[in-house]
């Protein structure tokens, strides 16, 4: 995948994040700093999503770990695990909110 590609595809990504921090009923705050999104939930516990153009990768801290995540036959997938990026964010979104998040492409 070319650099503008990864681009391209990594920043539909955060967009489609901030897109649904508005369509949950959790209470979240989102604040973008270039190519990084915090998540802020009410509990004061964060998650952080950002791109890692070097590696073409998208990372996710948060309190279950650290993962990454590359474009694999259309799907953003953990390099470990395989699990798909919106899934786990979706995981990871609701253990740290307390109630049910979700996020989609």
């Amino acid at each position: 995948m070319t650099d503008s590609d990864y681009l391209s595809r990594a920043e539909a990504v955060l967009s489609s994040i901030e897109a649904g921090v508005d369509d949950n009923t959790a209470d979240i705050e989102l604040d973008r700093s270039g190519n990084v999104l915090t998540l802020e939930f009410e509990n004061g516990s964060k998650i952080i999503v950002n791109l890692q153009p070097p590696m073409q990768e998208i990372w996710i801290a948060a309190k279950a770990g650290g993962f990454h995540f590359r474009f694999v036959d259309g799907r953003w997938l953990d390099t470990r695990s395989g699990r798909e990026f919106f899934e786990a964010l979706s995981d990871y979104a609701t253990q740290q909110a307390g109630e049910p998040v979700t996020f989609a492409a």
